[in-house]
């Protein structure tokens, strides 16, 4: 075995090490395969926002803790009402559609009609 012949299977081998490492760092979160490039972000953000808190000394840990507890039953309520906002918005949008075309055609009928007068 020559030189060059080795350095191509160490080189090979590191590669392979690589991978298998990334597969397994990557596995150890919550990965959804539905959306594993949504649930990686999510990952990613998750892990730079408790960075950021431990970096900054924002808040401690355990007052992080009691605040999620504390208030978890009114962000899931302000995420339901969102929700709710956003199916409302959805169908007032549908609605504003429906009566532009029908005061076009309005519009359209007395162009029409008033020619027709003078």
């Amino acid at each position: 075995m020559d030189l060059l012949s080795f350095i191509i299977i160490v080189f090979c081998l590191c590669i392979l090490i690589f991978l298998v490492y990334y597969f397994i760092r990557g596995a150890k979160g919550d990965i959804s395969p539905a959306r594993p490039v949504e649930s990686r972000v999510d990952e990613y953000l998750d892990r730079r926002f408790q960075n950021m808190i431990e970096e900054w000394q924002l808040v401690s840990h355990p007052k992080l803790q009691q605040f999620k507890e504390q208030h978890y039953k009114e962000i899931e309520n302000d995420e339901v009402r969102l929700a709710q906002i956003k199916k409302y918005e959805s169908g007032m949008q549908t609605l504003l559609k429906n009566l532009e075309a029908r005061l076009d055609t309005v519009e359209k009928d007395l162009a029409r009609k008033e020619p027709a007068k003078k």
